[in-house]
């Protein structure tokens, strides 16, 4: 069986998509579609701009969501997925590839996502470690054990967890986890602390947008990031997408629990191969592949 999965924030390289909007009509169409719809030219950015642009919380998430999604739409038959996942940012990309979503209304989603976490992170200076070669659990107790806001927000795959949290909670965490024998205890460079208690005023923004969108059952299951579990149902795929922002994305279990219920084939679509990374350190026992454009 075939999984499709989809990338989240930090996968992004400039000129992502170029060869899309030049090679591909509809891909061109939709692109031309997204700067409408964002009222900016993203196009511009993703295809002539520099890291530092690419990097802006508002500019990423849609560039990431329409590489992703237009190169799904461009696959034509060779997308035929048993079972979809994306990572964070990526969930949505993965509804919309699914049918679950229109495109219009998926990127409209993801530009207001970003707009919230962006304003979350200015009111609230915070951040996110990678913490390496410790169990999960050990993670867990070090973070419980801090004072402030510090938790677990990405568990990627065996022994590589980030944490998120305010700077001193992270800070102090940091140092603990490498005490406890962390290889490291890495800060990242993102613009706040994502899937943490520090998105609500996030979440409260996005929740609206995302009730009073219009979604339908998707072409196959999509495992989401709160829970791991598979739906289809729309108002499970809803409450789940408004859970996602503070809550951790189980990626490690949600790469599990696809294969326990029969994926033996991968497929990363999108930009970067950091999925495809993943899943190999997850599992040995399946077939990975990355695909970044269509062959042209």
């Amino acid at each position: 069986m075939k999984a499709f999965v989809f990338p989240g924030q930090g996968a992004q390289y400039p000129g992502m998509g170029n060869d899309l909007y030049a090679n591909v009509p509809e891909a061109k169409e939709l692109f031309e579609k997204a700067n409408e719809i964002l009222g900016f030219s993203i196009t511009d950015i993703m295809f002539k701009g520099t890291d530092e642009q690419l990097r802006q919380t508002n500019v990423t998430q849609p560039a990431i969501f329409l590489h992703s999604v237009i190169l799904a739409k461009s696959l034509g038959g060779a997308f035929n997925p048993d079972m979809v996942a994306g990572h964070s940012l990526g969930e949505f990309s993965a509804l919309v590839a699914a049918g679950a979503l229109s495109f219009e209304d998926g990127l409209t989603l993801v530009s207001k996502r970003a707009a919230a976490m962006q304003k979350a992170c200015e009111a609230n200076p915070s951040t996110m470690a990678a913490v390496l070669a410790l169990p999960d659990e050990k993670v867990e107790e070090i973070c419980a054990s801090i004072e402030g806001v510090v938790v677990p927000a990405n568990y990627n795959c065996p022994g590589q967890l980030v944490i998120s949290g305010s700077n001193e909670a992270i800070d102090a965490a940091c140092a603990k986890l490498l005490e406890a024998g962390a290889k490291r205890a890495l800060k990242l460079s993102v613009g706040g602390a994502f899937h943490s208690p520090l998105m609500e005023p996030a979440k409260q923004e996005l929740q609206a947008a995302i009730e009073a969108a219009p979604f339908a059952k998707p072409i196959c299951p999509v495992y989401q990031n709160v829970d791991a579990k598979p739906y289809t149902d729309p108002a499970k795929i809803k409450t789940n997408l408004i859970a996602q922002l503070t809550a951790p994305v189980r990626w490690t279990q949600i790469v599990q629990n696809m294969i326990a219920d029969g994926a033996n084939e991968f497929v990363e679509v999108g930009p970067g191969k950091v999925l495809a990374g993943l899943v190999g350190k997850i599992s040995r026992n399946v077939s990975v592949t990355s695909i970044q454009t269509i062959g042209i």
